[in-house]
């Protein structure tokens, strides 16, 4: 008959524990398993396609439950990392050999989607932030940190766009809130970014936190990073040594772009794919090591505004251009470093074994070299970088002395210290290897004097060493030579006097050969700790070294040009430029470049041309090389001047954001909202096709609001592209408007795309020649053609009024027609647009309004 579950030691001692992290699975260690019992094996055994079993499985309530491996667990806990889950890791504290009783067990270590530190998942030049958030009258503390480097940085933001902004920028899996954020906001932080939350209300106060957070002057920014680094404290249950100083930074201090810009501009992450290829990273990532390809992604979020750091990146860019030789053999220094920062992660965390500290030598011993090859080709550009190029030869000669080369990926079986290093290590090893000697001339003695060919001494890790000889064999055995030990089904083992003594020496000699070991891989290990600074310091000056030789290499590939930039210039001349990523992917031969020029005098190109003809490319091509630019890269052209923008903004394309429930049309009116409010004189507007999700007249309405709110407000260099044909005219009235258009041919019916800018308007749309590219039916293209004509030859010139303010002279000019006829109904729209100011409306009124109007008309 089933009995009642009655909970036994182990499993109160399991739910005490499993009470502490309810949010976690709990990886509970059972001998060499781990095992998970209740919900988490019910949900465990799903994700991770174990056996789900139970214990008393003949009790009215069985507890479900399944298990892992202890030695293959790594893989598992980090298939339910990367699906957002936590793992608490728990382990037996106490030696099961010397306690009575129930073994002690408690939770060493909880690992988070923001704390990984050693999983297959983390990709080698991706970063893995994990970020805080707390909110104080408006203001948002906003800190994050790399575990695996010990990168720790925080600013203050201004708003939830910031947030959002940040957030996206690190790609971040996990947020600590130290206060509640807005349902908004963490809606729309776990729909774009899939973060999952966590709570941390305290911070800790003691003197590492302290000193990490001694440099940072606002208590938000103090108490952010606090409750940072106590999460960290809390969940990995160790020494946090690695990590470095908080960092203050501020984004107005690089060239700002929001989450939508660096979608629509592709900068790491391809649009149609969600990956790296396809993008300006990928393009540029010519790194030769982890922690380079990292620094090159930090590099591009956040392009410089300071024309001196610019020039200084340049400079040192220019220098390894020059140099193809030194380049070369820098290249193949740089190919043998491995990755720095995040071992010295690990020399903190307290898990490295000899492979990584051998990893660690070999890439020190590259550091003379790289350092050499820099001072071969240095006239002062170098002179900062190099201060930091700190060989360490110390760190090398200790490893070298005492770690072995072929050392096992355990550090607790041996063969992990080198001979010579430690004299009483030798003792040891020189007892097991005489005491081996000894028994191989002990077998060869016995045989000769038993005349037992097959007699031979072994070992059993149970019994210890023996000698054994076959049933067969046990009548040419004198009585009473050996002392029996074992008795096998078809043998007899004995022992003798020397054996046991020979075996208490071989013994003790290997256990106490392997703790010795382990102690002075400890010590080794420490001394590396202390220099984690120095290392660190080292492992940036190498990647940004790896990221300047990068862009030489692919400047020299792609035939970039040095672009000349000045602050606060309005001058924009871009001659022959091409998109980078587009040229990679055609070819040079292929692709064909456009210039842009612009000036004080001309702030907005109104692009027209049909589709499939390059508008898009060419907005973007633009947009691609100022970013190279500010991150100190060459550019694809064959001159640029350049003013430094301060920031960019982008609306190309048109997509859906179906998660946050908002159409096309809204989308755009968003993103144009993000341009209107926050551009300066000194930024970059990409506004491709805007309007075209409303009403042709609403669309065409508001596309000429916002140019002329632009031209007259913002004043920021602005392309602007359009099908809107009637907005041409405008140039007329604005004297900053320049049209450019995309050149076709049309020629017996057939249309050929120049794929090359113009001055002037286009001369018509070509929409009919692309469906037709496109392969509609041909009965359909025809009637496409002749409604074309007959609306064409329908249309008649009405007037509509554009303003001009400020010092210009207002003045009425005629417009191509938007109606053949104006009724009464219609003229009082008319009269109503002029008096609504659109520039206070917020998008959703704006639609409204709109609706509403077209409603009467």
């Amino acid at each position: 008959m089933p009995q009642k579950t009655k909970n036994t030691p182990m499993m109160e001692q399991y739910l005490s524990i499993k009470a502490q992290y309810p949010d976690a699975f709990l990886f509970y260690r059972l001998g060499d398993f781990y095992e998970l019992f209740h919900e988490d094996a019910n949900q465990a055994a799903q994700i991770l396609e174990l056996t789900l079993t139970s214990r008393n499985r003949n009790a009215d309530e069985p507890i479900p439950m399944c298990g892992v491996p202890h030695h293959a667990a790594q893989g598992y806990i980090d298939t339910l990392i990367e699906k957002g889950y936590k793992v608490a890791i728990c382990e037996q504290v106490e030696d099961p050999k010397t306690t009575k009783g129930m073994v002690k067990r408690e939770v060493v270590q909880l690992v988070t989607p923001g704390t990984v530190m050693n999983s297959k998942g983390l990709e080698a030049k991706d970063n893995n932030y994990l970020t805080a958030v707390v909110e104080e009258q408006g203001r948002f503390g906003f800190a994050y940190a790399d575990l695996s480097t010990g990168e720790l940085k925080v600013a203050i933001l201004s708003d939830e766009d910031g947030v959002i902004n940040e957030a996206s920028a690190l790609q971040t899996k996990e947020m600590v809130l130290g206060s509640s954020l807005s349902e908004g906001l963490k809606k729309t932080l776990q729909d774009r970014l899939n973060v999952i939350f966590s709570e941390q209300q305290s911070a800790e106060e003691n003197a590492e936190f302290s000193f990490l957070t001694s440099e940072l002057t606002d208590s938000l920014e103090i108490d952010v990073t606090g409750k940072l680094l106590t999460y960290l404290a809390v969940t990995q249950k160790r020494g946090l040594s690695h990590i470095q100083k908080a960092v203050e930074y501020q984004p107005d201090h690089f060239l700002k772009m929001d989450h939508y810009s660096k979608f629509n501009l592709e900068l790491s992450q391809s649009i149609r794919t969600g990956q790296k290829k396809g993008t300006l990273l990928w393009l540029l990532d010519e790194t030769k090591t982890a922690m380079g390809g990292r620094l090159l992604k930090q590099w591009l979020d956040r392009p410089l505004i300071q024309e001196k750091q610019i020039f200084a990146r340049q400079e040192m860019a220019q220098s390894l251009l020059n140099a193809y030789f030194e380049r070369a053999d820098l290249q193949g220094a740089l190919t043998k470093v491995y990755d720095l920062e995040r071992l010295a992660g690990r020399v903190a965390f307290g898990n490295v074994n000899g492979r990584d500290l051998i990893q660690l030598k070999t890439s020190l011993e590259q550091v003379p070299l790289i350092r050499e090859l820099i001072v071969g080709i240095n006239q002062g550009e170098w002179n900062d970088l190099l201060l930091d190029l700190n060989p360490a030869e110390d760190l090398v000669e200790l490893i070298h002395r005492a770690i072995n080369e072929e050392a096992p990926l355990q550090i607790t079986e041996g063969n992990v210290i080198k001979d010579d290093y430690n004299d009483t290590l030798d003792e040891y090893r020189n007892a097991m290897r005489n005491g081996k000697q000894w028994l191989a001339e002990l077998e060869a003695k016995e045989r000769q004097e038993t005349g037992i060919k097959t007699l031979k001494v072994g070992f059993n890790r149970v019994f210890g060493y023996y000698i054994e000889v076959t049933k067969a064999n046990l009548v040419n055995l004198e009585e009473g030579k050996y002392e029996r030990k074992q008795t096998l089904a078809n043998a007899e083992r004995f022992i003798t006097p020397e054996l046991k003594e020979m075996e208490t020496l071989i013994l003790e000699a290997e256990e106490k050969s392997v703790d010795l070991e382990y102690q002075l891989f400890l010590e080794v290990r420490e001394e590396v700790k202390k220099n984690i600074e120095r290392l660190q310091k080292l492992a940036k000056t190498i990647s940004a070294v790896d990221v300047l030789q990068a862009f030489a290499t692919v400047s020299e590939r792609y035939q970039y040009v040095r672009p000349t930039l000045k602050s606060n210039s309005k001058e924009l001349h871009i001659t022959e430029g091409r998109h980078p990523v587009v040229e990679k992917v055609l070819g040079h031969q292929e692709y064909i470049p456009n210039s842009v020029h612009m000036n004080k005098d001309n702030t907005i190109l109104l692009i027209t041309g049909p589709n499939m003809s390059g508008k898009s490319t060419y907005m973007r091509q633009l947009a691609l090389t100022v970013v190279m630019a500010q991150i100190g890269c060459f550019v694809p052209a064959e001159s640029a001047e350049l003013p430094i923008f301060d920031q960019i903004f982008t609306r190309i394309g048109a997509s859906d954001d179906l998660i946050a429930g908002q159409s096309t049309f809204m989308v755009e009116m968003m993103e144009a909202n993000q341009a209107l409010r926050h551009a300066t004189p000194n930024s970059l507007i990409l506004f491709d096709e805007l309007g075209r999700g409303t009403a042709t007249y609403d669309g065409m309405a508001l596309a000429q609001a916002i140019i002329e709110y632009i031209h007259r407000e913002v004043r920021a260099k602005t392309l602007f592209s359009t099908h809107y044909h009637e907005l041409t005219v405008l140039d007329e009235e604005l004297k900053g408007l320049k049209n450019v258009h995309v050149g076709a041919v049309e020629k017996d019916g057939e249309v050929v795309f120049l794929h090359k800018m113009m001055e002037g308007p286009a001369d018509k749309s070509y929409g009919i020649h692309v469906a037709k590219i496109a392969g509609l039916p041909l009965p359909l293209l025809e009637r496409a053609a002749t409604i074309l004509s007959a609306l064409e030859a329908e249309g008649n010139a009405v007037t509509a009024t554009t303003v001009e303010y400020k010092d210009e002279v207002k003045e009425e000019t005629e417009q191509l027609s938007l109606f053949r006829e104006v009724s009464t109904d219609e003229l009082g729209v008319v009269d109503t647009l002029k008096k609504m100011n659109l520039l206070e409306m917020t998008p959703m009124d704006a639609l409204n309004l709109l609706y509403e109007l077209q409603k009467r008309i």
